[in-house]
C-alpha cells in the first residue's frame, strides 16, 4: 500500500519537519513501526499499517488505493489529522491533530454474499465498543446504526463513528473515528465527547488502536467464517445487546421532510432498525433510508 504521505516523522522521529508535532506533550505521535510489529503477522488479517501526518480523508485515500490495485485486504491507513474527514451522509468529521484515532481498513469478504455486507459497519461498531470498554475502561454503547456513545454527566454523548464505503466490486473500506483527548472547548458540537472527558484512565492512542484492530479482526474472522450470517456468528445478538437505541421511542427523519415515530424494538437480519408505530405496524428502516434518528422530543 502506498499512502500519499509517510514521512519518517510518523515512526516517532522528528524527520526534520517543523509542524508542531511536539507542541502538545499530552498528544504524542503514534509509532508506525511499533504498530506494524504488533499487528502485522503471518496468517493474520492486517497486511500493512501505514501512518500519515495529515490527509483529507483516510477513507477516500484507501478507496483510491484499492481502485489502483495498491492496497490488499487488511490494509490499514491511519492519519494523525484529517481536514476533510466524513461521517455518514457526507457529514464533516474534524478534530485537532493527534487528539483522536482516525483510520480506515480495507476488507474483502469474498466468502460472504454481498447482500450481507451491510452488517460490516455494525460489526465494526461492536468490535470498537468492545475494545474501548475493555481497554479504556469506559462503558460504550451503540446508537443505531454506527455511532459510539459514552455517558458523561448523566447524558449520552458521541465519542466516535463509523463509515463504510464500497471499494470496487470486491471490497469495503471501513473508516473509524474516535475522540480520545479532545477538551471541552475543542468539541465540534455539545453532544460530542472524548475518552478523556468521560474519565478514561487510558488515553494512550497506541494501545487503544491495537485493541480496536485486534477486536475488529476477531469479529470479522468469526462473521466471515459463518458466511456473514448475523445469527450464526452471534453478531446480531451482540449488536442488539449493546444498542442503546432499542427499547426507546425514536423519530426517524426521512428524505422529503417525512418522519416516522415508533419504539425501536429490534434489529432485523438485514441490520435494519425495526420500529413499532402507534398504528401497531412494525416498520423496518435501513441506514440508507434516514437523514437523522433522534429520541422522541429531541431537537
Amino acid at each position: 500500500m502506498t499512502p500519499r504521505d509517510d514521512s519518517d516523522a510518523n515512526d516517532g522521529r522528528n524527520g526534520g519537519r517543523d509542524d508542531g508535532r511536539w507542541s502538545d506533550l499530552d498528544r504524542p505521535p503514534l509509532n508506525a513501526t511499533a504498530l506494524r510489529r504488533a499487528l502485522v503477522r503471518d496468517g493474520g488479517l492486517w497486511s500493512g499499517v501505514e501512518l500519515v501526518s495529515r490527509t483529507g480523508s483516510t477513507n477516500s485515500d484507501l478507496v483510491a488505493l484499492a481502485a489502483d490495485g495498491k492496497a490488499a485486504e487488511g490494509a490499514v491507513l491511519v492519519a494523525e489529522e484529517q481536514d476533510a474527514g466524513r461521517g455518514r451522509l457526507e457529514r464533516q468529521w474534524t478534530a485537532p491533530a493527534r487528539s483522536g484515532l482516525f483510520f480506515s481498513v480495507l476488507l474483502k469478504p469474498a466468502e460472504v454474499p454481498v447482500e450481507r455486507w451491510g452488517w460490516l459497519p455494525l460489526l465494526a461498531g461492536v468490535a470498537t465498543a468492545t475494545a474501548l470498554s475493555q481497554t479504556a475502561g469506559v462503558d460504550t454503547a451503540l446508537k443505531w446504526p454506527n455511532d459510539l456513545l459514552l455517558t458523561v454527566g448523566g447524558e449520552e454523548r458521541k465519542v466516535g463513528g463509523i463509515l463504510a464505503e464500497r471499494a470496487g466490486n470486491d471490497g469495503v473500506v471501513l473508516g473509524i473515528g474516535i475522540n480520545v483527548t479532545l477538551r471541552e472547548d475543542e468539541l465540534p458540537v455539545p453532544t460530542a465527547t472524548s475518552l478523556a472527558l468521560a474519565g478514561s484512565p487510558v488515553t494512550d492512542r497506541d494501545p487503544l488502536l491495537r485493541a480496536v484492530l485486534r477486536s475488529l479482526e476477531r469479529s470479522y474472522t468469526d462473521w466471515r467464517a459463518a458466511g456473514g450470517d448475523p445469527a450464526t456468528s452471534r453478531l446480531q445478538e451482540t449488536y442488539a445487546a449493546g444498542c442503546a437505541t432499542l427499547g426507546r421511542t425514536v423519530r426517524a427523519e426521512l428524505p422529503g421532510d417525512r418522519s416516522l415515530v415508533g419504539e425501536a424494538v429490534a434489529v432485523d437480519g438485514d441490520g435494519r432498525l425495526v420500529l413499532a408505530t402507534g398504528e401497531g405496524v412494525q416498520q423496518p428502516i435501513g441506514a440508507g433510508d434516514i437523514v437523522h434518528l433522534r429520541a422522541e422530543g429531541e431537537k
